[in-house]
């Protein structure tokens, strides 16, 4: 009997040691996400703002004079994107210098907003993130760093309307049109004047060369924005993607969820339903473009089985800031969009004002390993000069290896030994 209470004894302590010790490790990690919870205080995201965003909308709406339901037909907001400085003065606070500087740019470059991108914008403030996302900037023409075509796409086109960097996959590219032209953005050399979706013919001669080239497996559909075309021409391409039969995949790079997500109808996305498997990589870039509207446009496309990711680009001022990506990511997967990528932004003519540095990056990435869940984390990619295809970029976590055992970085810092045989004795905190 004394040798069963002895155990009960020690059995109970035991326990509470463990829970001692599970305990302390609890208050230890909760200490780690402390500078996050306070951060996200300030951090304003599009739900957060949704009051704000009404009154906004209201005022633009009056301004042109529609009702809800022409508010709501994307084709109405394509025809009525602001262009022109003394329109866009209804709705932002500009002072006369930002107006003539805008009016410089647009000789150059061209800009474009959709009105409901436009209600999401701070007409007070010259540095709003979504605001800087769609408005020009001086230092558009004062860079003297940017590449036109810094992604070599001319040199990788081996037919019209192809880009082809990779064995078994390759580039569409189907329009120049979006809902707004992004002032980061890859294509501005493809935007000219007008808005000019490809021919027939020239997409024809596209898929003739998938067809002819058996080992092309997955296509990608990107422009542009391949969404600003209608519903038909969409169904046709897809439908000439899904008649190869080595085309495996077909996937769709469209930014139209964040610019104007009224495009997403229940009639586009029962004609994309037909074309299974089917992919979609969207480009949110900060939290305050994660809308009650962007929520009903995604979560209609995933209700129709279509997967959606996230392409980030990491850009100065809009969201290299730990927090702020972090907080990005988590309000991505609440409207059922997995972040993918975050890449490095690229040093196009007229956009190195958005450039970080890779140690932004990568401070970034250590600050959401192990902080936060895997499905909020995404690849950090340096496009490599000259089109030489995506590059994964991450902390250090492998600190050397050879054919016994690897020495390992965790998240938080900690040095392993681990071991490469099965049967080793547990691997422990390394002490070098």
């Amino acid at each position: 009997m004394t040798t069963k209470k002895n155990n009960d004894k020690n059995g109970k302590a035991l326990i509470d040691k463990r829970r001692e010790i599970a305990n302390n490790r609890a208050a230890e990690l909760k200490k780690r996400i402390i500078p996050y919870l306070e951060a996200r205080e300030w951090i304003k995201t599009g739900f957060s703002l949704a009051e704000v965003y009404k009154v906004r909308k209201k005022r633009i709406m009056e301004h042109f004079g529609v009702s809800e339901d022409e508010w709501e037909d994307w084709h109405w907001q394509m025809r009525n994107r602001i262009s022109d400085v003394e329109t866009l003065s209804n709705f932002l606070n500009l002072k006369q210098q930002e107006k003539e500087e805008i009016e410089s740019v647009a000789k150059k470059f061209r800009w474009a907003v959709s009105p409901y991108y436009l209600s999401l914008m701070d007409p007070n403030d010259p540095m709003c993130p979504v605001r800087r996302q769609g408005i020009p900037d001086l230092r558009e023409l004062t860079d003297t760093c940017g590449n036109a075509d810094p992604m070599a796409e001319e040199f990788t086109s081996p037919a019209p309307r192809i880009t082809r960097r990779y064995p078994d996959r390759l580039i569409i590219n189907v329009t120049n049109q979006c809902a707004m032209f992004c002032r980061h953005c890859q294509r501005r050399r493809n935007i000219g004047e007008v808005d000019q979706p490809s021919t027939e013919a020239e997409i024809r001669e596209a898929l003739s060369y998938i067809a002819e080239n058996e080992e092309i497996r997955d296509v990608l559909i990107t422009g542009g924005d391949p969404l600003t075309l209608s519903d038909k021409r969409i169904d046709w391409i897809l439908s000439e993607l899904d008649a190869i039969p080595h085309v495996e995949i077909k996937r769709i790079g469209t930014r139209i969820p964040v610019t104007m997500p009224q495009r997403i109808t229940p009639e586009l996305c029962k004609m994309l339903e037909k074309h299974y498997p089917l992919y979609i990589n969207t480009h949110f870039n900060n939290p305050r473009e994660v809308t009650e509207d962007a929520k009903k446009a995604c979560l209609m496309l995933a209700k129709a089985g279509i997967p959606l990711g996230n392409q980030a680009v990491l850009l100065q001022g809009i969201n290299n800031d730990p927090h702020v990506m972090k907080k990005l990511n988590h309000e991505l997967l609440k409207i059922h969009v997995r972040p993918y990528y975050m890449f490095h932004a690229k040093s196009v003519c007229g956009t190195t004002h958005f450039c970080t540095t890779v140690q932004e990056g990568i401070e970034i990435m250590e600050n959401l390993r192990g902080q936060t869940s895997g499905l909020a984390i995404p690849t950090y990619i340096i496009n490599a000069p000259g089109g030489n295809g995506k590059t994964p970029i991450l902390p250090q976590y492998l600190i050397s290896q050879n054919k016994d055992y690897v020495i390992i970085r965790s998240w938080e810092g900690k040095i392993f030994k681990y071991s490469n045989h099965p049967y080793a004795a547990d691997d422990h905190e390394y002490q070098g």
